[in-house]
């Protein structure tokens, strides 16, 4: 017998039938489920209450809620967001109505991917979550915090599941292989340490697709023999990265991103470049944040910040991809090492604070504009010291009465700028000399 003989269509993927059905054959989690931690101490004193799992993909959440439905001898409903509406949601309230009226049972509701319920179906949860028809738990690959209302968020005690680690998937694929009842005990296989490795570290902390990779490297490997790496690259090929451009990652990476070059560190800022760029992110999309970057955090410190990062993002429009990636490193690399400053950012908001504070100040009259006769009778203009007839620096204000030696730029000692602060104290001391 080898496993091109069965009918795959007939057996459940080495995934699900894998599936742990007991906090003992449970891996990973430990910060919640080990001895005496939070969501253990709830099911060992049967105190469960609804849960928010937040976690990525393969992180065991569904297994999870599984297992608690069995700890706690409950009814368990699946109910995807995906595949079900408001109708649904009444069948489900009037079975767990029912299970507890006839068969004595809680009901433990499994709402898969509750962040894809718009507010008006997550709204429908919230009566029966209050009156305990049911125990929720919600599983999300997103934030909470943005992705699930308030009221049924208030509600819920929200737990984050992590990635498994590496060692904990080569575990999980070693018992897969060594399970002779649900796993591939019973065909003889065995895997390198090496294979096992590779397998876990292309996972990314997803159980399911180690098992997959595991199941695929199963097939190519001759029966009674040894999965080896060569065979587990063949099974793996290339997992996309785990990024999704519209969702938390995607503001996870840029953000790690942004804060390596405000940091000053060229290695990781061109790592999470890496990673951006292999993942499929729109380079545009990374070089206007460049842009943006390069005067809010290298501003004046160095003013060519700003020309490298305009220059690359209008070199990018020309090249495009692969080779615009040399220019990308080149400008992150280049921001990266520069010298910081955000006194540029800081003055503008302290600027339209000021305006939004003291509202629309009149003009001084000596730089208000005298087009007309009529507007020079009324004083516009009247004093005005023409800057190059006073060697560039005359005494006199430029800023509302009310608000006079009010200073919104203070530059620092950072690079250029150091010049620049240099340059304004002595801009001052010629000013007070008349």
């Amino acid at each position: 017998m080898d496993l091109f003989s069965i009918d795959s269509s007939k057996v459940a993927p080495l995934a699900e039938r894998m599936r742990p059905r007991t906090i003992s054959e449970y891996l990973g989690q430990t910060h919640i489920l080990g001895e005496g931690k939070l969501l253990r101490r709830l099911i060992e004193t049967d105190r469960l209450t609804s849960l928010i799992f937040w976690g990525p993909p393969g992180s065991g959440k569904t297994t999870l809620a599984r297992i608690i439905a069995n700890a706690t001898k409950s009814h368990f409903i699946f109910f995807s967001a995906i595949m079900s509406g408001i109708k649904e949601i009444r069948e489900v309230v009037k079975e767990a109505e029912d299970t507890l009226k006839y068969h004595g049972r809680r009901t433990i509701l499994f709402v898969d991917e509750i962040h894809r319920f718009n507010k008006s179906q997550q709204d429908a949860f919230l009566p029966y979550v209050e009156r305990g028809t049911f125990t929720m738990i919600g599983a999300t690959t997103e934030n909470p915090s943005f992705e699930v209302i308030a009221p049924l968020l208030s509600r819920c005690k929200v737990l984050v599941l992590n990635p498994l680690s590496d060692q904990e998937i080569a575990l999980i694929l070693q018992n897969a292989l060594q399970d002779a009842e649900r796993g591939l005990g019973a065909f003889g296989l065995d895997a390198t340490p090496e294979a096992l490795a590779f397998m876990a570290e292309q996972a990314q902390g997803d159980a399911r697709v180690a098992l997959n990779s595991l199941e695929t490297a199963a097939r190519l490997a001759p029966i009674d023999s040894t999965i080896t790496l060569e065979t587990a690259r063949e099974a793996v090929q290339k997992k996309p990265l785990l990024y999704d451009k519209g969702g938390e990652e995607h503001y996870n990476v840029i953000s790690a991103f942004i804060k390596s070059m405000r940091g000053s560190d060229p290695d990781a800022s061109l790592y999470w470049l890496a990673r951006m760029l292999e993942a499929g992110e729109d380079p545009v999309f990374i070089l206007r944040r460049m842009v943006i970057f390069a005067s809010e955090d290298v501003g004046n410190a160095d003013p060519r910040g700003l020309q490298m990062a305009v220059s690359a993002l209008q070199a990018f429009q020309l090249v495009g991809m692969p080779e615009g990636r040399i220019i990308l490193g080149q400008a992150v690399s280049y921001l990266a090492t520069a010298p910081k400053s955000n006194a540029s950012y800081l003055g503008i908001n302290q600027a339209l604070a000021e305006v939004r504070q003291t509202g629309a100040l009149p003009v001084p009259m000596q730089i208000r504009n005298a087009p007309t006769q009529l507007m020079k009778g009324m004083g516009y203009g009247k004093g005005y010291r023409y800057p190059h007839d006073y060697a560039g620096y005359p005494a006199q204000g430029y800023l509302p009465e009310q608000i006079a030696g009010k200073r919104f730029y203070e530059p620092k000692e950072s690079g250029y700028e150091k010049s620049i602060k240099e340059r304004m104290e002595w801009i001052k001391g010629e000013r007070e000399k008349g």
